[in-house]
């Protein structure tokens, strides 16, 4: 099996509303989010490329207009990690069938994957 993997950043902030009075999580704050995608292929294509890196622009543009220096309670009900991975696998899934994990990350000593 053939895996590639691409990195994006993004800032933002969000407030886990779920979360007891008083826990720090529970103020608005915010992140220097780091998403990962990795797609697997147990084949190359013509090119001996698993995808282009240059498909996953598309990605890009979608982080940049809505997350990028967004408030994330705006945009997804529980903007956790763990949610966001799996919106962005979902959201990558949809247009390229090799997508095989989304890992996200809060801070540079905290992880969240999301893979089927």
């Amino acid at each position: 099996m053939y895996r590639i993997t691409k990195e994006f950043q993004f800032s933002a902030s969000h407030r886990l509303t779920t979360l007891v009075d008083g826990h720090p999580c529970s103020r608005v704050h915010g992140h220097n989010y780091i998403v990962v995608v990795e797609l697997a292929a147990a084949e190359l294509n013509e090119h001996g490329f698993v995808r282009e890196y240059r498909d996953l622009d598309a990605l890009k543009a979608y982080i940049d207009e809505c997350f990028d220096h967004r408030h994330l309670n705006d945009v997804l009900d529980m903007p956790t990690s763990e949610v966001l991975a799996k919106h962005f696998y979902d959201w990558c899934k949809a247009r390229w069938d090799e997508v095989s994990a989304i890992r996200v990350s809060e801070t540079p000593k905290i992880w969240a994957e999301y893979r089927p």
